[in-house]
């Protein structure tokens, strides 16, 4: 059975794509890799430089080292450092963990909305995203809101404000083709947020199950 590592930034991230490998792939080996001074860093940093991506090459060795026959990283506001990773391990499947959802979200439509809870990671996220669409040759505009009192929720244990916020989020998109929710963390508010969009709500951990599914034959 393949073995994935899951690298991630915060807890907070853990138990959805854990869950979600069990209910989608549960034949894979998952692992899990927590470095929670990450996020904390990058915001007091302010900016992704040459020492933040030296540590994701050290992580990204150390997945490799343990016998990964893949890497998702869970943790969205590092794209470039991922990328950094992803080259220098292009034998195996380095996956930023909203490439899958994206790509998902491009073949549905032109407009897409998306809910983020973490601000830092909505620059790196919107550069990948308009990377992607214009390699494709794509007239996709993304539309993006930041609740970060829902992550400020999640962090203190109160889920159901947390989905709450997500959800209500939605009324400050202008109904999109279909919906992206960023962080891992926030796929738990997916059954709130569908009950106030009638259209596709994609999760960052079912994306990238069934790209990393697809990938490796499982």
């Amino acid at each position: 059975m393949p073995r994935i590592s899951l690298i991630h930034a915060t807890p907070v991230a853990i138990d959805p794509v854990v869950e979600t490998f069990k209910s989608d792939w549960p034949e894979a080996q998952v692992y899990s890799l927590l470095e929670d001074s990450l996020s904390a860093d990058l915001q007091a940093a302010g900016t992704l430089d040459d020492a933040m991506v030296d540590r994701f090459q050290r992580l990204g060795q150390y997945a490799v080292d343990t016998g990964a026959d893949a890497i998702l990283f869970t943790c969205s506001a590092f794209g470039t450092a991922i990328e950094a990773v992803a080259a220098t391990h292009s034998s195996i499947p380095v996956l930023k963990p909203n490439e899958a959802m994206f790509e998902e979200a491009l073949s549905m439509g032109n407009r897409i909305g998306m809910i983020a809870t973490f601000e830092p990671s909505i620059p790196s996220m919107a550069r990948e995203f308009e990377d992607m669409a214009a390699a494709r040759s794509a007239t996709a505009v993304l539309d993006s809101v930041c609740v970060p009192d829902a992550m400020t929720a999640l962090s203190q244990g109160d889920h159901a404000l947390h989905n709450q916020l997500v959800a209500e989020a939605v009324d400050q998109l202008d109904d999109p083709d279909v919906l992206m929710l960023a962080q891992f963390s926030t796929a738990e508010a997916r059954p709130d947020v569908e009950a106030r969009y009638a259209k596709s709500v994609l999760t960052s951990p079912a994306s990238a199950v069934r790209k990393l599914r697809g990938l490796l034959g499982g």
